[in-house]
C-alpha cells in the first residue's frame, strides 16, 4: 500500500479543538461566539451581501443564518436593508461598532493564537498556514458558484 505513514487528521482536530476553546475565552468577554465572527468577517469583505447569499457563504440554513443575524443585529453590529432593486431581499452590512468589535476580537484572537501556536516560529507558523490554505482550496472550487470563498479561506 502506497499510505503516508504518519495522519493529521487526529492531530488537526485537537488543534482546533484547542483553537476554539481558546477563541471562545477571548470572545465571548466581547459577547460574540466563532460564528459570529466567521459572519463579521464576511461582512467586512462583502458590505452589502444578501442574506441569501450570506447564508450560501456561511453554509447555513435559513432558519440558521436568520437567528445569527438576529444575534448580531440585535447587538448593533449589523444591520438588514430592503434592497431597492428586489424589495423581497435584504442586504446585510456591518456596522460601525461591528467593525469596531470585529477589530477588536481579530487581536484578541491572534493572542490566542499565539498562544496555542507557541511552539512554532515565526516561519513554520507562515508555512502552516500556507499549507491549510492549500488544503482548503478544494473547499472553494466545489463551490465554484460561491465568489466569496477563496476570501473567506484567506482571512481565515
Amino acid at each position: 500500500m502506497n499510505e503516508p505513514t504518519h495522519r493529521c487528521g487526529a492531530h488537526l482536530d485537537h488543534l482546533a479543538r484547542r483553537m476554539r476553546l481558546h477563541a471562545e475565552r477571548v470572545l465571548d468577554p466581547l459577547g460574540l461566539r466563532p460564528r459570529h465572527l466567521v459572519a463579521l468577517t464576511v461582512l467586512r469583505d462583502r458590505s452589502g451581501i444578501t442574506q441569501q447569499a450570506l447564508s450560501a457563504t456561511l453554509m447555513l440554513d435559513r432558519a440558521n443564518i436568520v437567528g445569527l443575524l438576529n444575534d448580531l443585529e440585535g447587538a448593533g453590529l449589523v444591520e438588514r436593508i430592503r434592497s431597492t432593486l428586489d424589495r423581497r431581499r435584504h442586504l446585510v452590512q456591518l456596522t460601525e461598532a461591528g467593525a469596531s468589535r470585529l477589530a477588536t476580537a481579530e487581536c484578541a484572537l491572534a493572542a490566542a493564537e499565539d498562544e496555542v501556536l507557541s511552539a512554532l516560529d515565526h516561519a513554520q507558523r507562515e508555512q502552516l498556514y500556507s499549507l491549510l490554505q492549500q488544503a482548503t482550496a478544494d473547499d472553494c472550487s466545489a463551490a465554484a458558484d460561491n465568489t466569496s470563498c477563496a476570501a473567506v479561506v484567506a482571512e481565515n
